[in-house]
């Protein structure tokens, strides 16, 4: 079973509307608190050992005792809105001493704000969802998993000024029909000017999304600085500045999507650099570009939908020089800056794009992976055998 969600907008009138924001703000009171006890019963434990660590089962316990007398307005919206964030609440700390993630934050007023609810509270039928207390409501589309597989919970969420539904599916893992036959292996070299390069020659534009948009954005928020907080005009500048940030991210992950459908449809391992983006954010001239690309975000897509169409992903070490190299004599240019988007090969005479010449590389590094026959996961790194 393959688990899957489909994302769909949602129509509410206000009274809907209204539902969904005092459900996201009751999430973002549960983890608040939640968080708030956390923080208070360890500072206990350390002062007395005999006093037990915080837990979440005990936190949720707690909570549960104490809702009714003084919370009462969580009993307005679904349980599952409460419920979860006492559950995120434990997930965040378990990552955080698991080194996966920072330190939990308190969550802010309308950043992203969303809430759960479990399968046992909702229905799918059509181009409508059945909520718990508010009935139904129109999706701007059909369901396209409706029928297909065993729905596990949705998310509802709100994006600017737009409400959307995000429903988990799991379904039977199917090979997807082809539109072309697939390749033997492709290697993707990432970059900033172009997003991507690939082995085959084909290569991805970067759509620059955020450096297009800065100066609307610089504006907007300036304009937004000048309102009076509480006014009806700072709400409006704030949704203006809200959905040009939507509409960035849509621009960058359309790019994103295209690419990643693109090498993982087409080819039956994938080979992409490891690439050190944390280290990279720290050239000050360079980190706002490196940020609009969205390196990770592509990984992530290219991961999943390797696993989804049945394509591997192999990620070159990260001191592999693919750019140095040679793709026909294996020269290593030592001397090679960033700045030198072509070079000659002192050794066989061969003009190269640094580009092109990565890619070839990287495909070089796939087909030796194939032909030693190592074992290769849909997420393993070269020569790791993970």
């Amino acid at each position: 079973m393959l688990s899957t969600a489909h994302q769909i907008e949602l129509k509410p009138n206000n009274k809907q509307a209204n539902y969904f924001a005092r459900a996201c703000g009751v999430a973002r009171f549960s983890f608040n608190w939640g968080l708030e006890q956390w923080q208070h019963q360890y500072q206990a434990h350390v002062q007395d050992n005999s006093l037990p660590k915080p837990n979440e089962q005990a936190l949720r316990k707690h909570f549960n005792a104490v809702k009714k007398q003084e919370f009462g307005f969580v009993l307005e919206v679904t349980k599952y809105a409460a419920q979860q964030a006492l559950k995120n609440v434990g997930t965040a700390f378990k990552r955080f001493f698991n080194g996966e993630a920072a330190y939990p934050q308190f969550h802010k007023k309308h950043h992203h704000d969303s809430f759960y609810i479990g399968n046992d509270q909702f229905k799918v039928k059509d181009k409508q969802v059945w909520i718990p207390n508010l009935g139904w409501v129109r999706l701007k589309e059909a369901f396209k998993y409706q029928g297909k597989g065993k729905i596990n919970n949705a998310v509802i969420s709100r994006q600017a000024d737009r409400w959307f539904v995000s429903i988990s599916v799991s379904v039977e893992q199917k090979p997807p029909r082809q539109a072309v036959e697939k390749q033997d292996c492709v290697g993707v070299d990432l970059g900033i000017s172009r997003l991507a390069t690939c082995s085959d020659g084909h290569q991805a534009d970067n759509p620059k999304a955020l450096s297009k948009k800065l100066k609307k954005l610089k504006r907007l928020s300036q304009a937004l600085s000048r309102k009076v907080k509480g006014s009806h005009n700072r709400h409006k500048a704030k949704m203006q500045l809200s959905k040009l940030h939507q509409r960035i991210k849509h621009i960058r992950h359309d790019a994103l999507h295209k690419l990643s459908y693109y090498v993982t449809t087409r080819f039956n391992m994938v080979v992409l650099e490891d690439l050190n983006v944390q280290g990279m954010m720290k050239n000050r001239k360079l980190s706002r570009a490196i940020a609009d690309v969205g390196f990770y975000e592509l990984r992530r897509q290219v991961e999943y939908k390797a696993k989804y169409y049945g394509s591997r992903v192999v990620y070159a070490d990260r001191f592999y020089p693919s750019s140095k190299l040679c793709s026909v004599c294996g020269f290593k240019h030592e001397g090679l800056t960033l700045k030198d988007r072509e070079w000659d090969c002192p050794e066989c005479g061969i003009h190269h794009d640094r580009d092109v010449n990565a890619a070839l590389n990287l495909r070089q590094l796939g087909l030796a992976k194939i032909a030693a026959s190592s074992t290769v996961t849909a997420c393993g790194e070269f020569g790791s055998g993970v």
